[in-house]
């Protein structure tokens, strides 16, 4: 199911691209964006450049951010490849704006359903997920941020005009990845199970948090049970209580949201 919606999110990206932005000569965000412009001023196929340009970013991936969401990533930088490939560049809309507005839109919307099922687009997604680990910053105001040089290249190889729908794409692109995933947003995750020392082990190989763990018993039956506390992105739940859930089913978890967090959020 997880690899459908990145395949569709994927399918949703190339849309935005190739139907609104690509016919105009505006870039995305990205190592996206720079495929796009290649793309324009030479001979090689945007779909191609895009594949070859993230090889290196998905190694680094492997190491930082893990097997799986690697594997998902390569999933959607294959599926956005293709799509890219086999999906004509013509523009639904001559008018350059609603191009701008709606190729941003609907390509932010895209990369948010990758981002919200544990994969990404690539690219500089990879680095803005990374950094958002070990800060209080969102993915989309990362890659809004990195992005700026997109723009400038846009203006210095088009016109400064092209630039300025670029910045208003990767703008509204950003804006639409952080409507749906709220990766910023700080988690307590409190877990009760039998089988804490399994879980620890596990979470400790797999997140980048601290874990407190403490003692207790059941109320009705007491059972001595382990209560482990974390303090995550909201990006990292899925993963943990997939891990729980793989150790313990009977697991209770409680999730509430974080204020603030003072001291080391991420584990050195």
């Amino acid at each position: 199911m997880k690899n459908l919606i990145i395949i569709v999110g994927s399918l949703i990206i190339a849309f935005g691209f190739n139907c609104f932005l690509v016919p105009h000569g505006i870039l995305s965000s990205g190592i996206s964006g720079i495929a796009i412009l290649l793309g324009i001023i030479t001979p090689f196929d945007t779909g191609v450049l895009n594949f070859v340009l993230n090889l290196p970013l998905l190694i680094l991936g492997y190491f930082k951010l893990g097997k799986k969401i690697t594997i998902n990533t390569l999933i959607c930088v294959i599926s956005l490849s293709l799509f890219l490939y086999f999906i004509p560049a013509e523009s639904i809309t001559d008018n350059i704006l609603l191009s701008a507005i709606f190729g941003g839109i609907i390509s932010g919307l895209g990369v948010g359903m990758i981002l919200k099922y544990s994969g990404t687009s690539g690219g500089l997604d990879i680095i803005a997920i990374i950094v958002s680990r070990s800060s209080n910053i969102s993915v989309g105001l990362l890659l809004t941020g990195m992005n700026g040089i997109i723009v400038l290249i846009s203006g210095a190889v088009f016109n400064w005009e092209i630039a300025l729908y670029t910045l208003l794409a990767i703008y509204l692109s950003g804006k639409m990845v952080d409507t749906i995933f709220t990766n910023h947003e700080k988690l307590t995750m409190q877990i009760v199970t039998t089988q804490g020392e399994l879980i620890r082990q596990e979470l400790t190989q797999s997140i980048y948090r601290g874990i407190t763990i403490t003692d207790g018993y059941g109320g009705f039956t007491k059972e001595k049970k382990q209560i482990l506390m974390t303090v995550v992105t909201r990006y990292e739940t899925m993963q943990i209580k997939q891990i729980v859930r793989k150790h313990d089913e009977k697991a209770f978890i409680n999730i509430f949201e974080t204020v603030e967090v003072v001291g080391e959020f991420a584990r050195n």
